[in-house]
Formats: C-alpha cells, structure tokens, sequence
C-alpha cells in the first residue's frame, strides 16, 4: 500500500494560514495534493493536520483526513518524524500496513508528479530507507562568509580560502518537496531519516524555493510564474 501524506498543522505564525494561503489562484496546498494524484500511484492522499480550516480545504482538493493530528505533535517544535510515525502507526492499527509512505510538503508548489515517480524509482534501487528531494547549492558552502566579533567579513572555512571553486566538492540542500520513505526506516529512527540511509533525488535548483518568510511567496511567486512561461514558450 502506498499512501501520500501532507502534513500541514495550524497556527503558523511568520506567514498567516500559510498551507491554505492562495498562491496565484488556489490555496497551495492544493499543487501538493494536484501532483500526488497526476502520479496515479498512491492508494489514499491524506492530509494531517490539528486544523479544521485546513482539513476542509484538502478534502475539497481530493485529499482525506483520516485522523486528527495529536497535539503533543501539532506545534512549532514537533520534528517530522514523529509525524511520519504516528501515520505509519494509525495504519498499522487499522489493519492496513503501508509499503511505502511519501511526505509531500504543504508549501511545495513546484512539487511535480513526475518528480514524485522518479522518487520511487531511486528508493526502489537504493539500499537506503528514504529518498529525498534536493537541489545543489548554486556556489560553495565551502567557501560561505561569515560576520566576525570585530564587524568584518571572515571566511567559515578558512581551510578553503585559496581552494579554487572548482576543485570542492558539490553540495546539496533540502529541496523541501518531498520525501519517499519505507515504515520499517520511520520506525527505526530516532531523530532523523539519515539515520538509515536517504538517496538523493535531484531537482533543478529554477524549481526550488523555501517558504519560510512573506518575502519567500512573493519570490516562489514570481519563480512560478516564470518556470510556466517557459514552459509555454517551449510548447509552442
């Protein structure tokens, strides 16, 4: 059994009713449950959420709500394991244990279904227990700066000071789309999903945005905008 979850609580508070704020036309949560159902893959969509507004709002998109969220796992400090836990655990008891679990984010409009099958794909040939969205970091962490005591600019890594760019590793950030993830790894992890393995699944960086801050939307905002016209323009 394969089943998406979206796990949106309530009471966000840098951004308003942030999962069912409209992003261009349509609360976004709904592009989240939209990319889960173009996959055809999942046996049930659910949203879990403590919110009734936003529990309303999935099931007019398609999604259910099959359980109300624990409070103990509903506020600022809940880690999304515990999360990812209690679902595999409510399904367990139901007498319908899961194959695969896949967390799509509420605030990920880039999220795409296509994305979401190669993300079985790779977890399927991977030894690890979860595969993971995630976009390369367009310059060097290695080479990141860093305010010091006396108000100047210093280098984090001064190791790398004459390290040229090219010659440093890549690396990676979450790109906070999703996660394909097997129960038997969410049950045996304690603070995170590296624990046991996360196989990387590669998005481009012109479809990632954070949303953490109203400056964030407005760019993911712009960033979509532009990602259709060129899309448009291509099919054309």
């Amino acid at each position: 059994m394969k089943v998406a979850i979206i796990p949106a609580r309530g009471g966000s508070k840098r951004i308003p009713d942030k999962n069912v704020r409209d992003f261009l036309g349509k609360p976004i949560i709904a592009y989240s449950i939209s990319a889960a159902q173009e996959t055809g893959l999942f046996d049930e969509i659910i949203v879990s959420t403590d919110d009734e507004i936003i529990a309303d709002t999935a099931k007019e998109w398609g999604a259910t709500v099959p359980f109300v969220r624990p409070k103990s796992i509903a506020d600022d400090y809940a880690p999304i394991i515990a999360v990812l836990k209690n679902a595999v655990e409510w399904y367990a008891n139901s007498g319908r244990p899961l194959d695969y679990l896949c967390c799509i984010y509420a605030t990920a409009p880039f999220v795409t279904g296509k994305a979401l099958v190669d993300g079985l794909d790779i977890l399927k040939n991977s030894k690890g227990g979860t595969a993971m969205s995630v976009a390369k970091f367009t310059y060097p962490i290695q080479r990141a700066l860093e305010v010091a005591s006396d108000g100047c600019l210093a280098m984090m890594n001064q190791e790398h000071l004459l390290t040229r760019s090219q010659d440093l590793p890549e690396a990676y950030m979450d790109a906070a789309q999703f996660m394909w993830c097997r129960p038997e790894a969410i049950m045996a992890s304690q603070k995170s999903l590296l624990e046991h393995g996360v196989a990387p699944v590669v998005i481009p960086t012109s479809r990632v945005q954070d949303i953490d801050t109203l400056e964030d939307w407005d760019r993911a905002e712009i960033l979509y905008r532009a990602v259709a016209d060129r899309a448009e323009e291509a099919a054309q």
